[in-house]
């Protein structure tokens, strides 16, 4: 049995009006790996972005293991807005966006 990839989460609590939008999002991202083939490791929640501590937390991970990606809501939650995912990368992981819209 092989096993699945892993990704890792990102989300901005500020980028989402309410606790429910929050939830929906992560509830979003466990979907996503799901329905890709992966297993959601870590979802870092970033709730003060002036100190950016889950960000950083999330790049240290990426750095020390074989992530290969991250998956965010939307690129707006990594202040990236128009970007198109394929040419964001966190050090080696590719970013990956959950939104089905």
């Amino acid at each position: 049995m092989t096993a699945r990839p892993t990704l890792l989460g990102y989300v901005r609590a500020d980028a989402l009006s309410c606790a429910e939008e929050l939830a929906a999002a992560t509830d979003a991202l466990v979907a996503f790996a799901s329905a890709g083939g992966f297993t959601l490791g870590t979802v870092y929640t970033e709730r003060d972005t002036a100190e950016s501590t889950a960000f950083h937390a999330l790049l240290e991970e990426v750095k020390r293991t074989d992530v290969r990606a991250v998956v965010v809501p939307t690129m707006n939650h990594l202040g990236s807005v128009g970007t198109p995912p394929a040419n964001v990368q966190f050090h080696q992981a590719n970013v990956l966006v959950a939104d089905t819209r």
